[in-house]
């Protein structure tokens, strides 16, 4: 009986999460101050040494906040950004992060670009993220 009763709460707390992100933009809060902050430090143990401390990229490497990197995912799915820098990224470790760490990062990527903190951590679950839209601050 506990068994299933934990079962059914887990499904029941990850429909909430389901239905919390449909229909939601980055302008809508939909990461936490405390998961940029943990993004952070994982920004910079792994993204920083290419694509700078400031987020700035150079060279071959691009810019993680600003309006180039805005206009690049604008109108994009969450889950796009996140398949993205989870498959790929950092560079030299393709694949490395843990989808949380992932979801951290791209918590702080948000934080730095002046997206608003909100209640909810930024979710990992595929069908959450894509229905998150990423739409540029004005």
């Amino acid at each position: 009986m506990k068994v299933r009763l934990g079962i059914v709460s887990l499904l029941f707390v990850q429909a909430l999460i389901l239905v919390s992100a449909q229909g939601k933009t980055t302008l809508d809060g939909v990461y936490t101050a405390a998961q940029a902050t943990r993004g952070q430090k994982i920004y910079a143990d792994s993204c920083a040494s290419c694509h700078g401390d400031d987020l700035s990229g150079g060279g071959q490497t691009p810019a993680l906040a600003g309006k180039d990197f805005n206009v690049d995912w604008n109108d994009l799915a969450m889950s796009d950004l996140f398949d993205r820098t989870h498959g790929t990224m950092p560079a030299d470790k393709p694949g490395t992060l843990t989808p949380a760490q992932t979801a951290d990062v791209i918590a702080f990527l948000l934080q730095k670009g002046n997206f608003p903190a909100g209640p909810a951590e930024l979710p990992v679950e595929a069908d959450a993220l894509k229905g998150i839209k990423f739409v540029s601050p004005k």
